[in-house]
């Protein structure tokens, strides 16, 4: 599968609008196009899912590893990959879009901020490909796609000055319909505000589509994906996924994991579902601080606390930490029990309270984790734990900020909630499912 990364100046410059338009052109043209996000992010994905009509990959060398990040593009579908990057084409440190484009050796469409400059887009993007040679870095940055960019003279301006060997890829026009909005995580999700049809078809039509796909390459010497494991029907175990408005950011490779092992029950607690039957219960991340008086009066939270309390192996991963505690008080003051499993009780902040890739060292055994081991992930939460004084941890943290800055991983009966989000090539979903 060949690959192109769309790397930005800086955070802002509308990469997943230009990712978008992308994936729309290559479609139309008839491309089988695999979407793909550089950091740990499940937003700007749900965007691409809707358009591509396929999960998104996320690519992320801390959350996965060069080798993981590897085998996770190998297990993509169709003939083009558009990798969104994230903030600037170089920033981010170990897990910048940079660093994507060199694990996987592909080419980089730099997406530049047109909407008052012409020429200086050409020097912005030369700019952007003399460093790579000036730091040693193995960056390719083939071409320019000038985002918010008027037709006609602008346009062609910019074509005019750009430096030999790097492309004109198209523009993306000023078009306040193509303005993502967003709140306290990022953007709004693919499916709460879409970009609406018609002005993804202009953006598209501004691009130029076949050049784009004869600049994708394919990486060389891709691992094999993981394949399933061996388990026999009769063994798999059950594991129930909370998934609805409150539980969406789930990454689809951790899905993937699951069903190659286990059978997976989804439920929606917000809408009213008990938990089903099952011998582990997965609470993803996300907006439980929007759904808390709808949470509050699901049967769900109390199944899920009479399972914990019998055994049953629990693994909630910030949002899903949220909605195990006692108590969530939102934004707005207003206070809501919660599944009462974890000491602590929860309050959302009006900025964010952590936003960096963590590093855990276990000091016990864990769901996800045996004594000694230690995981990498991510956090990205606007509320504080307030854990009692008696609180167990599973984690100390040796990158990030975790619960209170030193722990995280609050464990009570065989059930985990943690304000860290792990990718299965971390290794955590294989150590749950061989728990249960």
């Amino acid at each position: 599968m060949r690959g192109i990364v769309f790397g930005g100046t800086a955070s802002g410059v509308g990469k997943t609008v230009a990712t978008l338009a992308a994936i729309r052109a290559l479609d139309d043209a008839g491309h089988a196009v695999q979407p793909a996000k550089a950091g740990p992010d499940f937003i700007d994905p749900s965007h691409h899912e809707r358009v591509a009509g396929r999960p998104s990959r996320t690519l992320d060398p801390w959350l996965q590893g060069e080798d993981g990040l590897r085998r996770n593009y190998a297990r993509g579908e169709g003939d083009v990959c558009v990798v969104e990057g994230v903030m600037g084409l170089y920033d981010g440190d170990k897990s910048s879009t940079a660093a994507v484009a060199e694990a996987l050796d592909l080419p980089v469409a730099l997406v530049v901020d047109a909407s008052a400059g012409m020429e200086s887009v050409a020097a912005t993007a030369l700019g952007f490909r003399t460093y790579a040679d000036r730091t040693g870095r193995d960056v390719d940055v083939v071409g320019v796609i000038a985002q918010r960019a008027h037709g006609g003279r602008h346009a062609e301006g910019i074509r005019e000055a750009l430096p030999e060997g790097m492309s004109y890829l198209g523009r993306v026009p000023p078009d306040d319909d193509l303005e993502v909005p967003d709140r306290h995580l990022g953007l709004h999700m693919g499916d709460e505000s879409p970009v609406p049809d018609d002005a993804l078809d202009a953006a598209a039509e501004g691009l130029r589509t076949e050049r784009l796909a004869d600049i994708a390459r394919e990486p060389a010497d891709l691992p094999e994906p993981n394949g399933p494991a061996e388990t026999a029907d009769g063994d798999r175990p059950r594991v129930a996924v909370a998934r609805d408005d409150a539980f969406r950011f789930a990454y689809p490779a951790t899905i993937e994991r699951l069903r190659e092992r286990a059978t997976v029950e989804s439920f929606a607690p917000t809408a009213g579902d008990p938990l089903p039957p099952c011998d582990g219960v997965y609470l993803p991340g996300g907006y439980p601080e929007l759904h808390a008086a709808e949470l509050a009066e699901s049967p769900a939270l109390d199944d899920v606390a009479s399972a914990a309390a019998e055994g049953t192996p629990v693994l909630g991963e910030c949002g899903g930490l949220m909605a195990l505690a006692e108590s969530l008080t939102t934004a707005g003051g207003e206070t809501h029990a919660m599944a009462g499993v974890l000491p602590a009780d929860v309050r959302m902040r009006d900025r964010y309270r952590a936003l960096d890739h963590v590093e855990l060292r276990a000091t016990r055994d864990a769901p996800t984790a045996s004594a000694g081991e230690s995981l990498r992930g991510h956090e990205f939460h606007y509320s504080d734990a307030e854990a009692a004084g008696d609180a167990r941890f599973a984690f100390d943290v040796e990158r990030g900020t975790g619960v209170d800055g030193e722990h995280d991983g609050l464990i009570e009966h065989r059930t985990l909630g943690t304000y860290c989000h792990v990718h299965p090539e971390s290794g955590a979903f294989d150590a749950f499912l061989d728990g249960l």
